[in-house]
């Protein structure tokens, strides 16, 4: 397949033109700005939006040491794309009512600053100092909000993982020889479009092995990636990072197992496309034992308020406490004083506390606690505590832990193959109309 005719099966029809545009400088910022290069529904995709998500994107690829780099082309192609899918996404989310209010995109922001160690006047002088308008972030911050709003409620919310997917996922993961748990994998789709004719289906098959053909000649398997691949991962060289084995598809899965590093085999075929991998790497699991101190403790809550203040609530309980030093039972004073009503019933029994459960200040408490030792009156935001320590001990989690980690690995795969699935859907419903002028 010609690049021209490559070009436009991913909706460029040639990005010469825009290519130029791209690098002239102040001409195409004074005199070109506003041109509309697609429409996408009812929204529009402009020409400065494409150079500044290109210009975010190759930002984005050289801070990740991104080797080898995409041609300007490529980047504009795989640029042009995200717009688009982008705008079919916050025109599917307005359909069905997703939206992001002020407040939500505020805190988001604030996040980002406190992320990157700046107030959000700091993080927005940072902006300014790289020419970017806030506003326009604001924008861009709402929208990805809204996406992810849209895929949560549409895809992911509706995965389901069965306890046998667990189990199968685990015995993958206990039979893989321990220096082949993970595996770096590179990955190139060539894509087929839902109710693919027989001739798409033939054309797709012979660019990918044309692909695996440049890679078995010697071509670098990441920059046929980014000449070639359909993939989410393709502006990326299709560098897929680190995997569990045991997360792959179980087809998938088998196939690496019987691989060598630095082999590439396919085309494979899926309800995606063709599909070619390359091996990078294998390497132990990091996973080890998950052992959690747990402590199990009783306790007994005086709320402070118009009526109690500190001063009578830490007084009420220092009689308590001289009262259970004396002999009385925790227990019965605890049903008797305690404001905590869902543990007063049983005692003011906690049950056994793993960390984190509680807020910081009772937690410091338990530390400092001994077995069978009642505490000085302490405060939390609840109001005043005293606290009795009956027993520790440490738990094996281990278990527990691998399952949950099987479970969330499951749910990204089935996450990721479902929106997939979902965004070509929306993608091929689209009216996506290209208004383009080249120099050719």
């Amino acid at each position: 397949m010609g690049t021209e005719e490559k070009m436009t099966r991913r909706i460029l029809p040639t990005a010469t033109g825009l290519l130029l545009l791209l690098l002239s400088g102040a001409t195409f910022a004074s005199e070109l700005l506003d041109r509309i290069i697609a429409v996408v529904g009812q929204d529009v995709i402009m020409l400065s939006e494409l150079r500044n998500k290109a210009q975010e994107t190759l930002a984005e690829l050289q801070a990740a040491n991104t080797v080898p780099l995409p041609s300007r082309d490529q980047l504009l192609s795989r640029s042009l794309d995200e717009l688009i899918l982008e705008k079919v996404q916050l025109a599917e989310a307005q359909r069905l009512g997703i939206e992001a209010d002020q407040d939500l995109v505020a805190k988001a922001i604030t996040r980002i600053a406190s992320n990157n160690n700046m107030s959000v006047a700091q993080l927005r002088q940072a902006l300014a100092a790289e020419g970017r308008d806030f506003r326009q972030f604001q924008a861009n911050i709402r929208d990805q909000i809204i996406i992810s709003r849209l895929i949560n409620t549409e895809v992911t919310n509706r995965i389901q993982i069965t306890k046998s997917e667990i189990d199968q996922y685990l015995s993958r993961q206990q039979s893989a020889p321990q220096d082949r748990a993970m595996v770096k994998l590179l990955h190139i789709l060539v894509a087929i479009p839902d109710g693919a004719s027989v001739a798409q289906i033939q054309a797709a098959q012979k660019e990918a092995e044309q692909a695996l053909s440049r890679v078995s000649a010697g071509e670098d398997f990441r920059a046929v990636a980014q000449d070639v691949s359909d993939g989410a991962y393709a502006i990326r060289g299709g560098d897929l990072g680190w995997r569990e084995i045991a997360s792959l598809p179980d087809a998938l899965s088998s196939l690496v197992n019987q691989m060598q590093v630095g082999e590439a085999y396919g085309p494979v075929r899926s309800d995606a496309g063709f599909h070619i991998i390359q091996v990078e790497g294998f390497r132990d699991s990091l996973t080890a034992r998950n052992i959690v101190p747990e402590t199990e403790a009783r306790h007994i809550l005086v709320r402070t308020n118009e009526v109690t203040a500190d001063t009578d609530a830490q007084e009420r309980l220092n009689q308590l406490r001289l009262r259970i030093q004396q002999g009385d039972d925790f227990a019965t004073l605890a049903r008797s004083h305690s404001d905590d009503q869902a543990s007063a019933i049983k005692g003011g029994e906690l049950g056994w506390i793993t960390p984190g459960k509680m807020v910081p200040e009772f937690e410091e408490q338990l530390d400092r606690t001994q077995i069978g030792e009642v505490s000085q009156p302490f405060k939390t935001r609840f109001g005043w505590h005293i606290v009795e320590v009956t027993d520790r001990r440490e738990r094996d989690q281990t278990e527990q832990a691998r399952r949950t980690a099987a479970q969330a690995a499951l749910r990204e795969r089935k996450a990721k193959d479902a929106t997939e699935q979902y965004l070509r859907r929306l993608r091929d419903e689209a009216y996506i109309d290209l208004r383009l002028v080249t120099s050719e």
